[in-house]
């Protein structure tokens, strides 16, 4: 007998089952997959930072509410997301990518400070590095959700929506 893999499957690149249009992630603790793929896509997209962060537009937070979603449910500020392979993360190639992105941003943040402006994370020598290494995770675990990695980010209401319902 031979098992095949559903049409849905996001295991094969291909959308997840969608709930009011949006994506319903089949990964255990989902809700927390979706907070760190919030956070690395803010993170790793400087027009987004731009247009948004540096201006002071509402409805996104700041850097420091996303390093916050990055790592508030997780610790990842405390150890390796390797921990959560199989619940979060699909491999351990999106593990170390999280890693990588979480360290440098950590890094950053504890150089200006949690409450310093967004501006001086921006303007921080190691920023671009700390973009590259949220951007290289994003686009991993985006694909692994079958979704597209250029799209905008959401705002923190759509993610309150996403995380409350299925």
């Amino acid at each position: 007998m031979t098992v095949q893999a559903s049409e849905n499957s996001s295991r094969r690149g291909r959308r997840s089952s969608t709930m009011g249009g949006m994506p319903v992630n089949d990964m255990p603790w989902w809700r927390w997959r979706s907070n760190v793929r919030s956070a690395l896509h803010m993170l790793s997209d400087p027009g987004f930072q731009r247009d948004v962060w540096l201006a002071g537009a509402d409805g996104y937070g700041d850097v420091t509410d996303a390093v916050y979603r990055l790592v508030e449910d997780t610790w990842l500020d405390h150890w390796s997301a390797e921990k959560y392979v199989g619940t979060i993360f699909r491999d351990a190639q999106e593990a170390a990518l999280v890693d990588t992105a979480v360290l440098r941003v950590l890094r950053i943040m504890h150089q200006v400070g949690p409450d310093a402006p967004v501006a001086a994370y921006l303007e921080h020598e190691a920023w671009p590095e700390a973009v590259r290494a949220a951007r290289e995770a994003h686009v991993r675990l985006a694909a692994g959700d079958g979704e597209e990695p250029d799209t905008a980010p959401r705002s923190l209401d759509v993610l309150q929506i996403m995380t409350r319902s299925a």
